[in-house]
Formats: structure tokens, sequence, C-alpha cells
């Protein structure tokens, strides 16, 4: 197949949702040769992969389900990811406080099986298993940049002081941070780079199999306009709506389920000084993750609830919000008060029912199904967990190539994101160098740019001499040129694009400042069409 062919839309390849794992389906397959074409019926990230709690984790909690392969594949990810994207995701210590009191959730089978053999520990999580697990969550991986845990002494440690003082030790381990909505946008800028067509909101309304492909129904979420494309191979990344894509616009009957889980979180103000993160288990046996977050604040999160329709909005229920708040506040020394969150947020998580009596307890692995049934082959996309996206898109590549022939092998294992090609423990250089080439930048601006674009800071900032260069000042370092660089390059078209997928500036953002930016990219977009 031909470049003109796509143009022509007639892919290999088409791939409804623009969340991480169609976008990592689509770079992958892009990279192997093949003619890829991508629909987002909104914003790219607009739902679950923008609203997770941010980590590149292995998911320590999931060992005591005992989903070693799974750990595994992910331990080893945390590696392999922060290589190829160093300006999005970087290393964090987790600090695990640790008490008597501490308990199993009764669903996992470690808990069942303890109460089994040990039946007086009536449900404590006993230190020694603790430790155990650290053990093997650090010997599964295969380390090489992230360092082992350690004991810490809490009464000695500054990640002490925020604590309530009836915590005195504490287990420190390492997982990594990442910037989630901007790993989806550039995997998508990779994906098109490679040759891939990537049409954000554009809704796949209908397909259906004919001369031995499928023809599918494309229209514009927001002039309705309609047209047609063929592909030799349907790949439904729908996530929350992959179910609803199967049986509502494929019109196919399937015994295939997901299990919706609502994961909420809360930001307040920054309750503590260092870069530490903890990791906190309430009395139900569910932990939350309290996270250094944007500099000036703290991410609280996350919970697990049943989620019934993926059409009704996930949002933090109060219910939620206080839960968060008296798990944490039974942590801290100073209790968080309501008026101390300044924002929260919720995603759904499409997890494999895999018939768990609890939402905690469902798998977070991801299952491939490809449906042959009537001619055209579909790939149906259920679960998975952001740190495993590289693994599912290679995954689902050697399912695809049994039925679309021509693609080469892997290579996204040592491919660097766009802005990534810099070393691990690069980021306080780019940012000297950044400030030395741009004095007019302040500190965290500068520091902002590198952590959001890597080495392509430059090509945004292009000859500026003077911050006047850079055009309209929007508030907090967002310059004209940016929004434009973001509008050109990365899909963006409205200001919550920019504010709360591409960065997180909209927690800074008054309305006003907002408003004006709404505007300038309503009155771009407007001379962009005109032309």
């Amino acid at each position: 197949m031909t470049q003109n062919d796509a143009a022509n839309g007639t892919f290999d390849l088409f791939i409804i949702g623009g969340g991480i794992n169609g976008c990592g389906i689509a770079r992958d397959a892009a990279g192997r040769g093949l003619r890829v074409g991508l629909a987002e019926m909104d914003d790219l990230a607009s739902a679950t992969s923008s609203a997770s709690t941010k980590l590149f984790h292995g998911g320590l909690r999931y060992l005591e389900y005992f989903e070693v392969r799974l750990v595994r594949e992910a331990l080893v990810e945390r590696e392999v990811l922060l290589r190829a994207m160093p300006h999005i995701s970087w290393p964090m210590r987790f600090v695990l406080p640790y008490h008597e009191d501490m308990r199993f959730d009764g669903d996992s089978p470690a808990s069942r099986l303890l109460g089994w053999t040990m039946p007086w520990t009536r449900g404590q999580r006993p230190s020694w298993m603790i430790r155990s697990g650290l053990f093997m969550y650090d010997h599964l991986g295969g380390r090489k940049i992230l360092p082992g845990t350690t004991a810490v002494d809490l009464t000695k440690d500054p990640v002490g002081a925020p604590l309530n003082e009836k915590f005195r030790k504490a287990y420190e381990y390492s997982d990594c941070w990442v910037e989630d909505s901007r790993l989806v946008v550039l995997n998508a800028r990779d994906a098109e780079a490679r040759g891939a067509q990537i049409m954000t909101r554009t809704k796949v309304t209908a397909a259906r199999r004919e001369n031995n492909g499928w023809t599918i129904t494309l229209t514009d979420t927001e002039t309705g306009a309609t047209r047609e494309v063929h592909a030799a191979m349907l790949v439904n990344a729908g996530g929350p709506w992959v179910k609803q894509v199967i049986e509502g616009v494929l019109d196919i009957d399937t015994r295939e389920n997901v299990r919706l889980v609502r994961g909420s979180h809360i930001v307040t103000r920054r309750l503590f000084d260092h870069d530490k993160c903890y990791f906190f288990q309430g009395g139900d046996g569910r932990i939350v993750f309290a996270i250094p977050y944007e500099t000036d604040f703290t991410l609280i999160g996350t919970t697990d609830k049943e989620h019934a329709d993926p059409e009704s909005r996930p949002v933090c229920t109060e219910e939620e919000r206080d839960y968060l708040i008296a798990l944490a506040s039974s942590y801290f020394k100073e209790p968080i008060k309501q008026e101390d969150v300044v924002w929260s947020y919720s995603g759904v998580r499409p997890l494999y029912d895999d018939g768990a009596k609890s939402a905690t307890a469902a798998t977070r692995d991801y299952v491939l199904r490809v449906n042959t049934d009537g001619g055209a082959p579909l790939l149906n996309v259920f679960g998975g967990k952001i740190t495993t996206y590289r693994k599912l898109a290679e995954a689902a590549m050697e399912k695809i190539a049994a039925h679309v022939p021509g693609g080469t092998g892997k290579w996204t294992a040592n491919a660097p994101l766009p802005g990534g090609d810099f070393p691990v423990d690069g980021v306080e250089a780019l940012i000297a160098d950044l400030s030395a080439a741009f004095p007019f930048l302040d500190a965290a601006t500068a520091r902002r740019l590198v952590r959001a674009y890597g080495t392509e800071a430059r090509q945004i900032l292009g000859e500026a001499a003077t911050v006047v260069d850079l055009g309209t000042d929007f508030g907090h370092g967002l310059s004209e040129r940016e929004v434009a660089w973001l509008m050109d390059k990365e899909f963006a078209r409205t200001a919550d694009d920019v504010l709360w997928r591409r960065s997180k500036l909209g927690l800074r953002f008054s309305d006003d400042e907002a408003a004006a930016l709404a505007r300038w990219m309503s009155a771009r977009r407007e001379t962009a069409a005109a032309d």
C-alpha cells in the first residue's frame, strides 16, 4: 500500500480510540511500515488516559493477587520507558509507613492463604510479608537505573516529619512518575511522523465488513460532516466504550465484558516539603498515594468504585473526596480540610471482567481478542494499564501480523519519544542549557518547558531574544508561541486541551485567563480555516 492509498482513505489498520492503547498501537504499527488511521471522538487522552495517578509502576499490591507476570512485565517496562521519555517520566521514591494494624484487602489470594495457614493473624499484614513483597518487587524486573528498597527510621528521617508520631518505621522503594496525557500525545505525534493519520474530534459512527475489509463511517464531531474510509483490519481500543463499539457501532454480539471502575483523586495545597511520595493503606485494606504535584500541590488517590455507564461522566463524589481526606489525614500530623482541596478529577478504568468479587480485586492485565466472524479481522482491546502500554502494543502487533502481512519487527524498545533524545539523568543540564540560551525565561518556566518538551523546547522558542518575541503572554509562562506549537504539532484545539491535557496550567489559570486563551485559539482556528 502506498502513502497515496492512506491519503485517499485506504488503510492497512484503522484504530478506534485515541487513548494510550490506541496511540501506542498506532505508533508501533506505523513504525513497522503499515498505513495506519486513528479516530478519536474527542481530544487525545480526553478520558481514562488523562485521569490516572500519573505513575509508571509495577503495581506492588498486585503481588497479593499473584499477578506475577503482569508485575514483572511492568517492572521491566519502567526502565525502558524512562530511557524513552526522560522529560515526561522520572524516578520517585515511595515511603510506606508500617504499623501493626495494617490489613489485607479481604479479597486477595494472599490474605486468604495467610488466613488459612496463620489464622491468628486475623487479616493483618505482617511486616515480614511486606519485606518479602518488596524484595520480589526489587528483583523481578532486573533493575539497572532505580535504587532498591531501604528501611527508614521515621523518628530521624525528614520524611517522618509530616507524619503522625505513631508511625516510627517505614520502607522506601522505587517507582516512577509519568505525565500521562503528554505520553499519549507524544505517541500520537510519533505515529503521525511515521505516516499515520491521527484524526481527533472524529467519531466512528458505523463500520461494516465488505470486500474482505472494513468500510468505516467517520463523523466530524464539530461540523457533523461524514465520510467513509476503508481498512484491511480494525482495532477497537475504545477503552470504557470498547463493548459499546462492538455491539453498537460494529453490530457484533460478544460475551466479553469490561468492568468499569472509577478512580478518583483530589489535589490539595502542598502538604510536605520533600520530593518523595507516600504509600498509605486504609483500614479497609485499600491503598492511596500522596504525591508531590506540580510544585505547589499534593495529589492524593485513588479510589476503586464501580461505574455503571461509560456515558456517565466520572466525577469525584463527595463520598470519595471525604474518604481520601480521612485516609490521608489518619497518617499526617496536620489533618486535611475540605478547603485544602483545590481540584479533583476522576477516570474510568475499563478492566477486563474476570469475575472478581470487588473492583479492587479485578485484574489490571490486558486481554486481546481477534474476531474474524464474517470475514475481515477485528482486534478488541480489553483492560491494560499505562505502564504496560508499549508491551500491549507489541502483543497487539503479533496478532495483527497474522492478518495484515508486510510489516517489520519490534522496534519501540529503544526508540525515544519526541523530545526524549537525551540521557535519563540529563534533565538538569537541559534546563541549564535552555536558561543560558534564553535568559529572559524565569526558572519555573524553563523547568516546565523542559519537563514538557525535552529537547524540543528550543524549537518552540526558536530565535526569540526577548520575552516579547514569544507573542501574547497568556499568564504563568504560557506564550503565544507555545500555544501555536500545541495547535500545529500536538492536536490541541481548545483551551482545555492546553490547560488540562498538554499541561496542568489549569491549576493556576483564573477563569478570565482561560477565557482569553480560548478566544485567541478560536480566532486562530477561524483564520486558519479561512486560509
